[in-house]
């Protein structure tokens, strides 16, 4: 069992909080295609004998490529790996991509899933993002996408900036509800180093982000969550019954994956590797056959850690025989470390299974690395 993800590393304007590689450039497109495809072909030992269960498209935008140019993709994957006939196949889009004709063409490709980048439903918010898109537009990809037969659609919403109060926190929440999405996920604003964001705030531009705000809005968002049928089953991550992220899912549990394209990780149980953040880069050195990625073969302590990490964040929880299994007797030790926070309710167990309480979750990323090796 393992994925493919396939970075798309192109963006009609660049968001203020984020720092995902791309370019506002699709002056490459063709180029980096050819290229995508030539690392797929050269990468195609990295995943033996494993059955490709989830492929997934992310960026940047994967929504700026032609439907032929995602079938080349999916084609190449498919003559190099066995792909599950039920493979989950996810493209990430936004709603300004999604008029009739991309959706009626995205149709005809093996895609079933689509991820939309909606972030909120109040175009003021929208416009403080930089975001290309606007709230009518958000609204009306997810139906155009439901009117032609995409069921399985997942919508990503941010809280915790200035301009977000709890009403229209709660009004974006219910809005996805009346539209019948069965999955969400819902990030905290995040300020990363070197974006547009953090400088607005370094020159005091822009407030800093409240931690207070977003643990309200947080547990707003679980009251509303779990009103409405769905399961929170990871930090960040919502959805109605049986409908997980199978793709995302397999990250948490430790699955492997292989990803392609530039800034691309990828992971196979005993080392992690990832791609030069660069197109230009990128693209010539597979047009030299080479694949332009350092590589981290993974220490027993990297193993440890990367599973408490992981694992903490989702219902599924911490097995402390898994940690065993890893380093013998890492369990005690993770116990004995973990008291306190047993003491205050962040954590509970039962048999095996160590999970984190609603409290423990806002603290989950702290919790976590203080259980570090």
């Amino acid at each position: 069992m393992a994925g493919i993800y396939i970075h798309i590393p192109f963006c009609k304007q660049a968001c203020h909080y984020c720092d995902f590689h791309f370019s506002t450039s699709a002056k490459y497109k063709d180029e980096m295609v050819q290229a995508l495809l030539k690392e797929i072909t050269l990468q195609k030992s990295y995943l033996t004998n494993e059955t490709v269960e989830t492929i997934y498209f992310g960026g940047g935008t994967p929504s700026v490529l032609s439907a032929d140019e995602i079938i080349s993709i999916i084609n190449t994957i498919t003559e190099l790996h066995t792909v599950s006939a039920d493979a989950e196949i996810t493209l990430e889009a936004n709603p300004d991509d999604l008029d009739q004709q991309k959706i009626n063409a995205f149709r005809h490709t093996p895609v079933n899933r689509f991820s939309i980048g909606i972030q909120s439903f109040f175009d003021e918010d929208l416009q403080w993002m930089n975001r290309v898109h606007r709230a009518n537009e958000a609204e009306a990809s997810v139906k155009r996408a439901q009117d032609a037969g995409f069921e399985n659609i997942t919508v990503d919403l941010i809280y915790g900036y200035p301009l977000l109060t709890d009403l229209k926190w709660k009004h974006n929440l219910n809005k996805v509800f009346e539209l019948g999405i069965p999955h969400v996920s819902a990030y905290s604003m995040t300020v990363e180093p070197q974006t547009a964001l953090a400088t607005f705030i370094s020159k005091k531009k822009q407030p800093a982000m409240s931690e207070q705000q977003s643990a309200e809005q947080f547990n707003i968002m679980l009251d509303a969550m779990q009103a409405n049928g769905f399961e929170q089953y990871e930090i960040s991550n919502f959805c109605k019954p049986g409908q997980y992220s199978r793709h995302n899912s397999n990250y948490w549990k430790g699955v492997k994956y292989l990803g392609i394209g530039p800034s691309a990780h990828s992971f196979n149980g005993d080392n992690r590797q990832w791609n030069v953040a660069n197109n230009a880069k990128y693209i010539k050195a597979l047009t030299e056959n080479t694949i332009p990625a350092e590589i981290e073969v993974l220490t027993e302590t990297n193993r440890l850690n990367e599973y408490i990490m992981t694992s903490l964040r989702t219902v599924w929880g911490l097995d402390l025989d898994k940690l065993n299994a890893i380093a013998s007797g890492a369990s005690t030790e993770l116990l004995k470390a973990a008291g306190p926070y047993f003491d205050d309710g962040s954590i509970n167990q039962n048999d095996n299974i160590i999970t984190l309480t609603p409290h423990g979750k806002l603290y989950a990323d702290n919790i976590a690395a203080s259980l570090f090796f």
